[in-house]
């Protein structure tokens, strides 16, 4: 049933079967339960759609567990490596809501040499070019409308067409090359590099049009980074009226196919389906260095309202037009300073497990009450703009949610008020999990030459094994100031410094490397007497400091998520925790048990070491006890 399920996704994603029969299929799907076959990315992924997951992404297949990557579909003839994936949509966070493929194998054999000829200059920042390229490498931009990687655009509601998102290097590269003999000196004056983010989208005949928008420009701090020109590749040519209308700039009614056209990232456009045939064209930018780039905290600020309104449009779709005006806004502040914005805010008030808290994706306020503490308001923010999952639940989804427009903030004191709560969380001593190994005895040798009273709690391998395990362990869980015990949230109150109107958020330190060492006369292994004592999800944050202020009985938390001065990041992972078993003898036959079977391998690194596991390769052996 779940392969029918999958391969008929496919098939009907042609858009060739009746309403009838895709009505059924999702009849169908909305009546299937599935439990998650593996983890990517912290997201649970099935290899079939179901009532919980939903959406479809494409991932390098060598990401899923080698034990169930069989199970995935690869759709793309032309990119078998790439496994399609189903996730839950309500586990989507702004760090996961686009699906970036990686497409670098698609043109890593062919030659990229690219020349952009026949400048026009249609406009002040406006140019358009023929892009010449060998046959083979024109051939491979060709086939990427067939990959059938398109998958619905998160903004679907003020555009038409499909989309989908993918990384090449290589043809940015190409790419860069070739824009800087193009373009004039003027314009390429610090120009550094092409963006090798790019969105293939195609248009029918009759869709909508790409609405009236401004592009959102990249901007990196550290590097002195800044997008200033968009990109067009028109892999297809045709009329629009106009295909490309670019506002108090230029109107292109007629369009080739392999036209470049490339625009200062100022003008607003618009786009077009072709009246004659399909309209397929790549989208990305043109990076520059700048020598000075003055940082305006009040964009930063509207565009984490617009990135946390987007995630949550999944639960009230009625918020994707608040959070595209935001966007909107955005990009025309970057060049024309902050202007006028709608004329009502929009909020979010939630109620977490008798916790309520009003939220626009910048600020949080919470009721202050005795019994909730700031450590608890600062953990909850970072639980729902992350959308961290507590045990298989994503944060946003245990909420009761709702939309709340006015004109301003003045409302949201009184209003909590009304609706003080308690504590949501519990204190945890993380040094509970890791209990001191017994003394070992070095007289003790093996399951087999022990004569049935092998002890494996005192054998000094499976002890060395077991504090490496515990050491791996609590890197892990040590640093980290929420732990996911199930469904239910456990607070480090050590981990959020607070220092005069700020909260700080401790996250990981580094580990030092573990040195590891190996009669062992039975089919057992050292590994298989170190099990799982339980499974405990961490939240790991890197994030800016909290600022908060209290007023009017509520505490209000300030969160600048997009600050280009810090690197934000966030990983939830679950880490098992190792006992040694007291079983006599490990049967091999049982070994799924092993805890270095839990492990996460994503999670290994150099600073958090593991070496190689017999478990693996004792797989592969056939025992062969017959006399040599």
């Amino acid at each position: 049933m779940s392969i029918e399920l999958r391969d008929r996704f496919f098939v009907l994603s042609a858009g060739d079967a009746p309403a009838e029969e895709a009505a059924r299929y999702r009849a169908e799907v909305d009546a299937t339960d599935a439990e998650p076959a593996a983890t990517v990315d912290g997201l649970d992924i099935s290899w079939h759609p179901s009532a919980r997951f939903k959406a479809v992404r494409f991932i390098d297949a060598e990401r899923i567990d080698e034990r169930v990557r069989e199970l995935f579909a690869r759709p793309s003839a032309d990119a078998p490596y790439l496994a399609a994936v189903f996730v839950d949509p309500h586990e989507l966070s702004f760090r996961t809501f686009e699906n970036i493929v990686p497409l670098d194998r698609l043109f890593e054999d062919v030659p990229l040499e690219a020349e952009l000829a026949e400048r026009a200059e249609h406009a002040d920042g406006v140019f358009s070019f023929s892009l010449r390229l060998p046959a083979e490498a024109r051939a491979r931009l060709e086939r990427l409308d067939e990959l059938k990687l398109y998958v619905p655009p998160l903004n679907a509601g003020s555009r038409g067409g499909e989309r989908f998102i993918f990384h090449s290097a290589l043809l940015a590269e190409a790419l860069g090359a070739a824009v800087a003999d193009a373009l004039p000196p003027a314009t390429a004056e610090g120009f550094s590099h092409v963006n090798p983010v790019f969105r293939c989208n195609r248009f029918e005949p009759g869709d909508a049009n790409f609405h009236r928008h401004r592009d959102t420009p990249y901007f990196d701090a550290a590097r002195r980074h800044i997008s200033r020109y968009t990109v067009l590749l028109y892999l297809t040519g045709g009329t629009g009226s106009p295909a490309l209308d670019l506002v108090g700039g230029a109107a292109l009614s007629e369009i080739g196919d392999f036209t470049c056209v490339i625009f200062d990232q100022r003008y607003e456009h618009e786009g077009a389906p072709y009246r004659d045939g399909r309209k397929v064209f790549l989208r990305t930018e043109l990076i520059f260095t700048a020598d000075e780039v003055t940082e305006a905290p009040e964009i930063g600020e509207l565009f984490s309202k617009a990135c946390y309104l987007t995630g949550e449009s999944v639960f009230a779709p009625e918020l994707a037009r608040h959070a595209d005006a935001y966007y909107n806004q955005v990009a025309a502040a970057h060049w024309n300073g902050l202007g006028e914005g709608p004329t009502r805010e929009t909020f979010v008030h939630k109620e977490f497990r008798g916790v309520h808290f009003v939220a626009n994706g910048y600020d949080f306020w919470f009721a202050k009450s005795e019994e909730l503490s700031l450590a608890e308001c600062a953990a909850i923010t970072l639980l729902d703009y992350f959308n961290c999952k507590l045990g298989d639940t994503a944060f946003r989804a245990l909420c009761e949610t709702e939309v709340i427009e006015s004109d301003d903030a003045a409302w949201i004191p009184e209003f909590l008020s009304a609706r003080r709560g308690g504590s949501v969380m519990t204190r945890v001593d993380k040094s509970a999990f890791f209990p001191e190994p017994e003394r070992a005895n070095n007289s003790i040798c093996c399951p087999f030459h022990s004569s049935g009273g092998y002890d494996p709690t005192r054998h000094g391998e499976i002890i060395d094994l077991y504090t490496d395990a515990q050491s791996f362990a609590k890197a892990h869980i040590l640093p980290a100031p929420i732990l996911m015990l199930g469904e239910d949230v456990a607070l480090d109150p050590d981990r959020f410094v607070i220092q005069d109107n700020l909260i700080h958020v401790l996250g990981k330190g580094a580990l030092q490397p573990v040195n590891f060492a190996a009669c062992w006369n039975d089919e057992s292994i050292p590994e298989d007497y170190v099990v799982v004592a339980a499974k405990v999800g961490v939240a790991q944050f890197l994030v800016p400091p909290i600022i908060y202020a209290e007023s009017d009985g509520c505490y209000h938390l300030t969160f600048d998520f997009f600050r280009n001065s810090w690197m934000v990041d966030h990983q939830r992972a679950t880490i098992p925790i190792p006992r040694i078993t007291e079983d006599q003898w490990a049967d091999p036959e049982e070994r799924s048990r092993a805890w270095r079977r839990y492990v996460d391998d994503s999670l290994v690194d150099d600073e958090h070491p593991l070496p190689p596991s017999d478990l693996w390769d004792d797989e592969e052996d056939d025992w062969d006890d017959e006399d040599d």
